[in-house]
């Protein structure tokens, strides 16, 4: 019989507890969206830019529709809410596999400086929610040119 020295797998590669960690953290994760539906969630994605006299919030909605989709703005903080439908309770089929997420959701995001209510504006293109929101003049940055004396 040959003895083997033990040794930790940390100790040769310290990476493989974290890796070992993230696989059953999303198999935990992938167990909860799998039973309880009212655990399980999806949140769209989302791109927010700071452009120099507006901001520009874009959110990916695929399979939505615009009138299922509502956007509000309450003290600087942008809301998107919604919900996406499941078509396949509808439909009498044996599903194999379903990776599409479907449910209610709800983005909010704080915005850093003062907007003009008035004119924001969001249009709904292929899937694509596209939102600006203009900037009060005091917002909008302003060049200062510098005199040589």
């Amino acid at each position: 019989m040959t003895l083997v020295r033990y040794e930790p797998l940390f100790q040769r590669n310290p990476w493989a507890g974290l890796a070992r960690m993230q696989q059953q953290m999303n198999r935990l994760f992938d167990n909860l969206s799998d039973g309880d539906e009212t655990l399980a969630t999806w949140a769209p994605r989302v791109s927010v830019v700071d452009l120099d006299d507006h901001f520009e919030v874009t959110a990916e909605l695929p399979g939505m529709k615009q009138e299922d989709v509502k956007v509000e703005l309450h003290n600087n903080v942008l809301s998107i809410s919604g919900e996406k439908k499941d078509e396949l309770e509808k439909q009498e089929r044996n599903v194999y596999l379903c990776e599409r997420s479907f449910g209610t959701f709800r983005r909010t995001f704080q915005l850093p400086s003062q907007l003009d209510p008035n004119k924001i504006s969001a249009e709904f293109k292929h899937g694509v929610l596209t939102v600006s929101l203009p900037k009060v003049e005091e917002a909008k940055p302003k060049q200062i040119d510098i005199k040589v004396s």
